[in-house]
């Protein structure tokens, strides 16, 4: 459906100079996340409330996820709702005011400084965030074109606003004590707010509809789609409530059931449409972002341990370590691995050769990254994913550097393909 020439194609209403900056910008978090897990590997083996722990994550969640997903759903939400993107000077001040904010932010992490730079950095993100939102909302509006999908995406973005705003929230709290509680008393609800509203709302929104469109599959059900968005919203705001009025075991129990069952159904679709493709051959791209549909039950499985098992997880602190790390490190960089050399070739495919499309011999979108790269990434990849986490649960260093080195090797792979694709001429690679 996005192949060159579609009528639907991937990159046909907005410009790629909005879209791009994200993708790079992304790609060098990435880059520079691993550096930081490389240098603090040792702090992944103690209390997750540490600096460097604090600064990688925001990063991967903020610098690597948020900005890639920001900078695919300008793309994207347009071709969901059939229009076009309202704004795009919004979309360059959103990546703008995030970009600046994520750098405050991290810095103010890795400092441990809770001071200007950190709450600055904040502001710009929610403001980039709320300018983001204004613009997927006025699109809706404009095209009248109602979409589930892009339902998800709106959600989600709700969401990531309100997990930014107890974020900055708790950045002041921690000089001028503007809630009940220390702020460490809040970091799950921020946490969870985030991972589920905004990174899984948008992983299933915008999964459920492209998986089937690269496949080629006619597999399509609504129901099972309001299935998935009414349990994650049900969960969080079940969660939320609680976490505020009462906490109450027997309610996370609910919620992770909740949010499980929504993982099944989503892991059920996807199967669903690889068994009804059109296209018999699949990339290693889809292959891999189906794939992650299952990794998001490796996290799922360590609450469940915490919440069943709290003796064992006494003994076992760093489970909330392995937690983190699976999600962002596993489940979200292995979706965004998939969908980035799907998505972004087309991007650049418009961007260099549409023109040409009917005039003489052009590429295909696929030729403009290396595709052994692309799989030497992913056995980098895969093997830095799990001899990380040993190295986090049998706190040996030694495993958790060498588990970091291959972090940075599929960051430095990842970003070499990104760069390549971007440098890519008609005829030369």
């Amino acid at each position: 459906m996005f192949a060159p020439g579609s009528s639907n194609n991937l990159t046909r209403t907005t410009s790629h100079k909005v879209v791009i900056p994200f993708y790079v910008y992304a790609s060098m978090s990435f880059f520079v996340a691993t550096l930081i897990l490389f240098v603090g590997a040792g702090d992944f083996a103690g209390h997750y409330f540490q600096p460097r722990i604090l600064a990688v994550t925001h990063l991967m969640a903020l610098g690597w996820g948020s900005m890639m997903i920001l900078g695919a759903s300008h793309q994207l939400v347009p071709v969901l709702i059939e229009g076009k993107l309202f704004s795009d000077w919004l979309g360059y001040a959103s990546f703008i005011l995030a970009a600046v904010g994520i750098i405050l932010l991290i810095t103010g992490f890795y400092l441990f400084d809770f001071g200007w730079p950190a709450q600055v950095g904040g502001i710009c993100i929610l403001a980039a965030i709320i300018l983001y939102l204004i613009n997927i909302a006025a699109s809706m509006i404009q095209s009248k074109h109602e979409n589930i999908h892009a339902l998800f995406v709106f959600t989600g973005t709700l969401w990531m606003m309100i997990t930014v705003i107890l974020g900055v929230l708790l950045v002041f709290n921690f000089q001028h004590n503007l809630l009940s509680f220390d702020s460490l008393h809040y970091l799950p609800l921020h946490a969870h707010i985030g991972i589920l509203g905004w990174f899984l709302m948008i992983v299933m929104g915008v999964g459920t509809r492209l998986i089937p469109m690269f496949l080629i599959s006619k597999f399509d059900n609504k129901k099972m789609l309001w299935w998935m968005y009414g349990l994650i919203n049900g969960a969080i705001l079940l969660f939320f409530l609680s976490f505020i009025f009462k906490p109450a075991p027997i309610v996370y129990f609910v919620c992770m059931a909740a949010v499980v069952f929504s993982i099944v159904l989503f892991i059920v679709f996807c199967n669903k449409a690889y068994k009804n493709r059109l296209r018999k051959k699949v990339e290693w791209q889809i292959k891999i972002s189906i794939a992650s549909g299952w990794m998001m039950l490796v996290p799922a499985l360590v609450i469940l341990i915490i919440l069943l098992l709290p003796t064992i997880f006494r003994r076992m602190e760093n489970l909330i370590v392995i937690y983190g790390f699976c999600i962002f490190f596993g489940w979200i960089s292995a979706i965004i691995f998939g969908m980035t050399f799907k998505t972004l070739p087309f991007i650049l495919w418009n961007k260099k050769f549409h023109a040409a499309a009917g005039a003489g011999k052009t590429p295909n979108p696929r030729e403009l990254f290396d595709q052994k790269i692309f799989v030497s990434m992913l056995l980098c990849y895969f093997t830095g994913l799990l001899l990380f986490i040993c190295g986090v649960a049998f706190k040996m260093i030694i495993l958790l550097k060498t588990g970091a080195g291959l972090l940075i090797a599929t960051s430095v792979l990842f970003n070499t393909n990104v760069f390549k694709m971007l440098r890519f001429k008609s005829g030369k690679q």
